[in-house]
């Protein structure tokens, strides 16, 4: 069994040194760009669509932030679908973290981490869906390690993939506007902008507190039973 969980290491560190070659090599940052949507995606049907999400997708996976992908998204196909369509490929630079993170580098992790994994537990383990979410509400953390740290996780794959796809959409929903090209005046723009980044911080802090007073319910009444 060790030695299967330290080949499994093994693996990781090696196509994680792989993962980074090919990001380095094939630049997706530099991918990503309005030229690539231009010559690439627009104007290619499907095809294009199915492009955009492979490489969106894996770009999120490899770090690549998913802002810039809600940029050319509402740049390619405007507002409302450009939206859609980032949210998706960041949805799947994020299945594919997780999995490849809970196939190759639970046991590894684990057993090195043990006291960190402990906390994210706690942190996700009752709550997926809603912890979820929070992760991805507040202005804090990094998208591909969160991927990689809920994977070696214990948390449910689905509560976790849902409450993420939800958590990605303010932030998504503001950068796609601005790649849109929507004729707005730049204040209204920077309002709205400031708005949802404001309404969904507020909806993040009071998710989050609402799960500390019930873990502090819990913990009062597991305490120890009277004249102990």
């Amino acid at each position: 069994m060790t030695w299967r969980v330290l080949l499994k290491g093994l693996v990781m560190l090696a196509s994680l040194a792989l993962l980074g070659f090919i990001a380095s090599h094939f630049q997706f940052a530099d991918m990503l760009s309005q030229h690539w949507i231009d010559s690439e995606v627009r104007g290619k049907g499907w095809l294009g669509i199915l492009l955009f999400l492979a490489v969106g997708g894996l770009a999120t996976a490899l770090s690549v932030p998913r802002q810039a992908v809600a940029f050319l998204g509402g740049y390619a196909w405007g507002f409302a679908a450009g939206t859609g369509l980032a949210t998706l490929a960041t949805l799947f630079g994020c299945v594919f973290g997780f999995f490849y993170a809970r196939w190759l580098g639970r046991g590894f992790v684990q057993r090195r981490f043990p006291g960190r994994i402990r906390k994210l537990d706690a942190f996700l383990q009752q709550h997926p869906f809603s912890m979820s979410l929070v992760i991805r509400l507040l202005p804090v953390g990094h998208n591909a390690s969160t991927n990689l740290l809920a994977g070696v996780s214990s948390v449910r794959p689905l509560p976790f993939f849902a409450g993420s796809g939800l958590g990605y959409l303010p932030q998504n929903l503001v950068f796609a506007l601005a790649g849109s090209g929507v004729n707005l005046d730049p204040e209204l723009r920077l309002t709205l902008a400031v708005l949802l980044f404001v309404v969904s911080s507020l909806i993040g802090i009071a998710l989050y507190r609402r799960h500390r007073r019930e873990i502090d319910a819990v913990n009062e009444d597991s305490g120890p039973p009277a004249g102990v």
